[in-house]
């Protein structure tokens, strides 16, 4: 798996000296400063502790089978900003090559609120996650055939389930959906937008972000 983070820090520096120091008990193996400059922080190798307490799919130690990316943005505690150009072009980069060096599937390419979603709101609404699925880093907001399956809150946490997040905070999870795939509305209800975009992302080849 890839996660992306934002470092939701004051400053890069900040960011770098907190992974840096063994006290905190946090790491990751990237951080792209908001220039493009990448920093190499843990060897792919190696374990990082970037994910914390997550779940996605069947993987419970999300620290055991990722490589961690932190971006850096002061977050929503520090005045959330949008991601300058510059740094998106690197993220995409490095996820690029990321992807290719260990096969993994655009499915496993995910954001810290999507394996957290009770804890974590980063990278949030504002990261560009429709520019890495245009290139196939990423799984796209399906726009194209869409139909309203007409779940229940229970059918459509169900689906939620099977698709790889944790549901055990309803709401969370929810949210967590909506900051990912459709970001301009984020309000934990479950309404025929959602469910539409749910279902084309649990079927094959879900097609958008055109």
């Amino acid at each position: 798996m890839i996660v992306l983070h934002y470092t939701g820090m004051e400053s890069a520096e900040a960011a770098i000296d907190r992974l840096r120091d063994p006290e905190a008990k946090v790491s990751a193996h990237y951080v792209v400063d908001e220039d493009g400059q990448v920093i190499c922080m843990v060897d792919e190798g190696d374990r990082a502790w970037h994910a914390g307490a997550s779940h996605w799919r069947e993987i419970d130690d999300v620290n055991s089978a990722s490589i961690g990316i932190e971006i850096v943005n002061p977050g929503h505690e520090w005045g959330y900003v949008p991601f300058p150009d510059a740094q998106i072009d690197a993220v995409i980069r490095l996820v690029a090559e990321i992807k290719d060096r260990y096969e993994i599937t655009r499915g496993n390419i995910v954001g810290h609120s999507d394996i957290a979603p009770a804890r974590k709101r980063d990278p949030g609404e504002l990261f560009p996650w429709h520019r890495l699925a245009r290139l196939r880093l990423a799984l796209p907001r399906p726009t194209q055939s869409l139909m309203d399956p007409f779940w229940t809150e229970a059918g459509f946490c169900l689906a939620l389930e099977r698709f790889g997040y944790d549901v055990t905070d309803r709401m969370a999870a929810i949210m967590a959906f909506q900051r990912r795939f459709r970001p301009e509305l984020i309000d934990g209800e479950i309404d025929a937008e959602c469910r539409m975009i749910l279902l084309a992302l649990l079927l094959p080849k879900p097609r958008g972000d055109a």
